[in-house]
């Protein structure tokens, strides 16, 4: 059994840009990935709203995903992390560049793989998956005051930290866009797309 581990933000947790509601299982990326994979394959899903990588946020405690991800690897000793944060970090009051953005998300990428126990031969893959844009379009965008440039220029930095790691890259602004009204959230056509282009990528890097 293969099991990998999905740790990300509300796009990984379902946020529904356009519906009173968090999307049902069939329709949040992790479960479609389940969904198309083997049954040899385990998906854990983590998503939480508003986690960052390793920004403390003063307005919603316990957001840090750096805080979190070790406890979260012991329980689930997973063969790969895909990991897809940072698009809160875009937010103004953290005051961060792209590149201060992709170094705490490659900080999540080094506890990965210095991850050790005795059940484990080997520490867990990594994928590194740089954020879709995000657009400053809409009255809810409020707190994200520049996010949008800053957003296309996360690819360049995640990417260099993925080679700097030697982990595996993947970039979400080729393919996945948010919706165009509300700026941040997947729509549910999306989260099909991004569970399809990992249900093809996933086996590569497991053989």
């Amino acid at each position: 059994m293969t099991t990998v581990l999905c740790f990300g933000d509300s796009n990984t947790w379902g946020y529904s840009p356009d519906l009173p509601r968090r999307y049902y299982e069939n329709e949040r990326w992790p479960m479609l990935l389940q969904q198309h994979l083997s049954p040899h394959y385990r998906i854990i899903e983590e998503g939480q709203n508003s986690r960052t990588t390793t920004l403390e946020d003063p307005y919603a405690p316990g957001k840090k995903g750096l805080n979190y991800l070790l406890p979260c690897l012991e329980s689930h000793h997973p063969d790969l992390v895909v990991i897809l944060l940072g698009t809160n970090d875009l937010k103004s009051r953290f005051s961060v560049t792209a590149s201060d953005i992709s170094k705490g998300a490659a900080r999540l990428v080094e506890v990965v793989q210095k991850f050790e126990h005795a059940f484990m031969k080997t520490p867990p893959q990594v994928l590194l998956v740089s954020p879709a844009w995000v657009f400053e379009s809409s009255t809810t965008m409020e707190g994200f005051t520049g996010a949008e440039e800053k957003s296309k220029q996360l690819a360049h930095y995640y990417q260099l930290r993925s080679q700097e790691l030697g982990c595996h890259f993947l970039d979400a602004a080729t393919f996945i866009k948010p919706c165009a009204k509300e700026g941040i959230h997947w729509p549910a056509d999306q989260h099909k797309k991004f569970a399809q282009t990992l249900s093809e990528l996933v086996p590569k890097l497991m053989t």
